[in-house]
């Protein structure tokens, strides 16, 4: 068991440096094969690319289409178009809530978390320019709307986070729909508020905007597709998702062709925009495969089971266990998709079991599973929270504490108030 916990700080240690999780995810398993006892080579070549393949014949599609999805999205200039109208409709008096919403949107529509930041983050400029905030806050405002609620939280959200429990719990993406939506308010709502005592107390230290060097500021004006146009496809995906349950590859397919349909006057950009979005999935899912390989490795040293037993001893709800493994594995890989890949993979049955044989409703520990993940996720090394801090020209010391807030701290109050509710029957 010694060996796992190494093998997992390696893991962390590693990822958090820089280095990246596509080899540092086999290094950290043969860590744990070779204080397992195992065939080292038998264990990579095996063991580990068993997992890795297996994750990725499941899931490749998803994140494939998801990303093509996306980026049309951008290249349309649909997500633009989505998040100037609800801006407008918002106003810039209220800089932060229409950053939140308009990330928010995007995310619950099916559009991956790192379009999101490139679509709003322009967007964003302009209105807390206008609203004269400091720019400090805008990471962990986009951070709120796309890393948050939309991910974890909201039942029928596209994203892969509220996907990947289904095939371990049997259900569907509307799971525990009660409690999804008291979690993403305790997560939206208290994220809302933290942001703007955040901006008074920049306000009050005369920490206010100052234009970054070499950024155009997105103007309201600019010209866009319009947007009752722009939001169909979002509506196209989550409709056939959740009324008409299609499979997400399904409605990801019927998204992007009314995207190009919409659009095909653009057409000539459209091979450019599947090629990036397809690129793109290849590292997304590459990355998640690599930390499933090792939580495969980990699965089979005798020393997991002495570990399973432990999370398994936890007293009280059996929630509280799995809640514990996925946020921790989701921190040790700095991945949501990853760490609960690890921790499904390896505990998901048995949880699944438990819920038969006690009576428990199978989607509690769906929605827990999934709103665990996106806690200790967002930790420094988190490859979306370096994306964001680069595109907004900010570093961890100007906004981390703000993305902390909001991303973990914040998330991690709401997975408690999920399990409670859980444990006095409402779902």
């Amino acid at each position: 068991m010694l060996g796992i916990i190494l093998g997992l700080v390696v893991l962390m240690v590693l990822a958090y440096i820089g280095w990246s999780i596509i080899w540092v995810a086999p290094i950290a398993a043969g860590v744990v094969a070779l204080t397992g006892g195992l065939d080292l080579l038998d264990a990579y070549k095996d063991t580990y690319m068993g997992g890795f393949v297996g994750f990725a014949k499941a899931w490749f599609p998803v994140f494939l289409l998801g990303a093509i999805f996306g980026k049309l999205m951008e290249d349309s200039g649909m997500a633009r178009s989505v998040a100037v109208a609800l801006t407008k409709l918002i106003g810039t008096k209220r800089a932060i809530l229409g950053v939140v919403v308009s990330s928010a949107v995007l995310t619950y529509g099916g559009v991956s978390l790192f379009v999101v930041v490139f679509a709003v983050y322009p967007l964003a400029l302009s209105l807390f320019r206008e609203a004269n905030i400091n720019r400090k806050l805008i990471p962990g405002t986009v951070a709120l709307g796309a890393f948050t609620f939309t991910m974890t939280a909201l039942p029928g959200t596209p994203q892969i986070q509220n996907l990947i429990p289904m095939e371990h719990f049997k259900t569907d993406a509307m799971a525990a729909p009660i409690i999804g939506v008291i979690a993403a308010l305790v997560m939206g709502v208290g994220g809302y508020f933290y942001l703007r005592w955040r901006e008074k107390q920049l306000a009050a230290a005369g920490e206010v905007y100052t234009d970054p060097e070499d950024t155009k500021i997105m103007d309201a004006s600019d010209s866009t597709p319009l947007f009752i146009l722009s939001v169909l496809p979002l509506l196209t995906v989550l409709i056939t998702l959740n009324l008409f349950k299609w499979d997400i590859v399904t409605a990801l397919i019927a998204g992007i062709i009314l995207i190009m349909l919409l659009n095909i006057t653009k057409f000539k950009g459209f091979v450019k925009a599947i090629n990036g979005g397809a690129i793109g999935s290849v590292t997304a899912i590459v990355n998640t495969s690599a930390a499933v390989g090792f939580g495969t490795v980990v699965k089979i040293v005798p020393g997991f089971e002495k570990l399973t037993d432990l999370l398994m001893s936890i007293k009280g709800n059996p929630l509280i266990s799995e809640a514990v493994a996925v946020n921790v594995l989701a921190g040790a890989t700095g991945s949501a998709s990853g760490g609960m890949g690890i921790a499904l993979e390896a505990l998901g049955s048995k949880y699944y079991e438990i819920a038969i044989d006690t009576g428990m409703n199978p989607e509690a520990f769906h929605r827990v599973a999934s709103l665990a993940s996106g806690g200790l996720d967002t930790l420094p090394h988190n490859g979306a929270v370096l994306t964001l801090l680069t595109i907004t020209g900010m570093s961890h010391k100007d906004s981390y504490k703000d993305i902390f807030v909001v991303a973990v701290l914040i998330p991690i109050i709401a997975v408690v108030v999920a399990i409670l509710m859980a444990a006095i029957g409402i779902n």
